[in-house]
């Protein structure tokens, strides 16, 4: 659940080819789970790696913290945003208040179009799972979250749907217990079930429910930071 394709979840517009290229580099690589909560991010070292003036870096880095992926602390610098377990309750109480809604909304808007597409996503899912490929089931699963979504448009609660994903995947990168906090694929299909058959209240159900167990996977302890390599990380 956490990476959002970035060809559906654009980011905040990025300043520039570079810093475009530097907040994208990051995003995917913290939604991935490949760069942990806790992470220095030094912009001297980030430069180098994308060939940026530490001004573009910046740019990036501060649309980054805009989006709650980044923080960015006086004196310290910028280092991967590391939610802690109540920030885990937090962002996934406002996920279940907020997508159980649009579950609703979406069963009542639904075109066959609608079902063809997030089917053809559910069956990328079940590719990805079946190979053993995480990373690539991590983000097929933030995409279908906001395909269902965009059914309903792309409003505000869309756009800060986007946010709460996000963060959603650094909770999962901090507290995952592994493949098991990944979000479940039989649920995403009992949830299509019900937008297919115009059904709101089944559908709002099944995606509180599904909110419910991802939350329930996580092991909620503080976990010790380890040194990361954000050359091997990021360079392309």
């Amino acid at each position: 659940m956490t990476k959002p394709n970035l060809s559906q979840q654009e980011p905040r517009a990025a300043r520039g080819g570079r810093a475009e290229a530097i907040y994208r580099g990051i995003f995917e690589a913290v939604v991935e789970h490949r760069l942990p909560p806790g992470a220095k991010l030094a912009e001297e070292q980030i430069g180098a790696i994308f060939g940026a003036s530490r001004t573009i870096v910046r740019s990036a880095l501060q649309d980054l913290a805009h989006d709650h992926i980044v923080a960015i602390e006086r004196h310290r610098g910028a280092f991967v945003s590391a939610p802690t377990i109540a920030d885990a309750h937090d962002v996934f109480h406002s996920r279940r208040v907020l997508e159980s809604a649009i579950a609703r909304e979406a069963a009542t808007r639904i075109r066959a179009a609608d079902v063809a597409r997030l089917r053809r996503m559910l069956a990328e899912e079940a590719v990805a799972l079946k190979r053993g490929d995480r990373q690539k089931a991590i983000r097929l699963s933030g995409d279908f979250h906001l395909a269902v979504a965009r059914v309903c448009g792309e409003g505000a609660l869309t756009q800060f749907l986007r946010s709460l994903i996000s963060r959603s995947s650094l909770v999962i990168a901090l507290y995952g217990r592994g493949p098991a906090s990944a979000c479940g694929h039989d649920e995403h299909v009992a949830l299509l079930r019900a937008l297919a058959r115009g059904d709101g209240e089944a559908a709002a159900a099944a995606m509180a429910e599904h909110l419910d167990h991802i939350l329930a996977d996580l092991a909620l302890v503080e976990r010790a930071e380890a040194p990361v390599d954000l050359a091997e990380i990021l360079q392309a």
